[in-house]
């Protein structure tokens, strides 16, 4: 899209946002809920609040970058305890529980919202996200919640292109989805496999692999790397530290998946509607 159609979109976002006194974000600390933020902010000015979850799914490097953002922005932030670990439908882990925790994130960040007396409440999907399969935007639409870039039009390339005029830090930032998304489905969610994904994608991000996924198959980690990143992973000194570290945080066999960074490889094994995700 050229420069003007770009203007039109931002102007038409600017609108959506000058339509009310305050408003709320479900801020993540990624690239689309930072430029929902920002623009927020530039429009609405103090009346914006930032929300972010915080629960053993979200790495805590995120919640942390989150925080740090919103500071920069100037932006009243707090940071919600959410409770999807209590959710005996969500820790199942069937194929519709990122429903099951959209729907009770997006509550508390509303409750949180009300409390503060803010009706209004807003999360960063794009138009992009229409066509695939999407649960939090029926968790978000169920409970009211505004999803301003998408009405405005913007995708996430035309995010990123806006995000990076506007000099956002993390315009570039690769896409995460909460660490659920890397335990196969049936198998249940626990804080025990959660923390062992934070601390190996953690370490491999520490090495250089920002692009990185690691998939707990029980005992065994399966790495995905961006391609063309797996030789290195599996040069020395980095593999004899890799398999180092994994089997301190708890994985007895540790395998590099040669088809490299996949979203949604877990989803494979699913029928029609859940095929895509994280």
């Amino acid at each position: 899209m050229g420069n003007r159609g770009l203007a039109e979109k931002r102007k038409r976002l600017a609108a959506l946002l000058a339509g009310g006194e305050r408003l709320a974000v479900a801020f993540s600390g990624g690239v689309d809920s930072t430029f929902l933020l920002a623009m927020a902010r530039a429009i609405i000015g103090e009346g914006v609040l930032a929300l972010t979850a915080s629960s053993p799914l979200h790495p805590a490097r995120e919640t942390a970058a989150a925080v740090e953002l919103a500071r920069c922005l100037g932006v009243r932030h707090v940071v919600v305890p959410s409770q999807e670990m209590s959710l005996a439908e969500f820790t199942a882990n069937p194929p519709e529980r990122c429903y099951v925790c959209k729907k009770s994130v997006m509550a508390q960040l509303r409750a949180a919202a009300a409390q503060m007396g803010i009706a209004r409440v807003a999360h960063g999907a794009h138009a992009g996200d229409l066509g695939d399969y999407r649960p939090g935007l029926k968790a978000a639409a169920e409970l009211g919640l505004e999803a301003p870039l998408m009405a405005a039009g913007l995708n996430q390339a035309e995010i990123r292109e806006l995000s990076r005029r506007m000099r956002l830090p993390n315009w570039n930032k690769p896409s995460m989805a909460c660490l659920a998304s890397r335990i196969p489905y049936g198998t249940p969610i626990t804080v025990q496999a959660l923390g062992m994904v934070e601390a190996a994608e953690d370490f491999l991000r520490d090495l250089g692999f920002a692009h990185c996924r690691v998939r707990h198959h029980g005992d065994v980690a399966r790495i995905e790397v961006a391609a063309g990143a797996a030789g290195r992973l599996l040069r020395e000194p980095a593999r004899g530290r890799i398999l180092l570290r994994l089997r301190e945080i708890g994985f007895t066999h540790v395998a590099v998946d040669i088809e490299g960074y996949t979203t949604g490889s877990l989803n494979r094994s699913l029928p029609g509607k859940w095929k895509r995700g994280e």
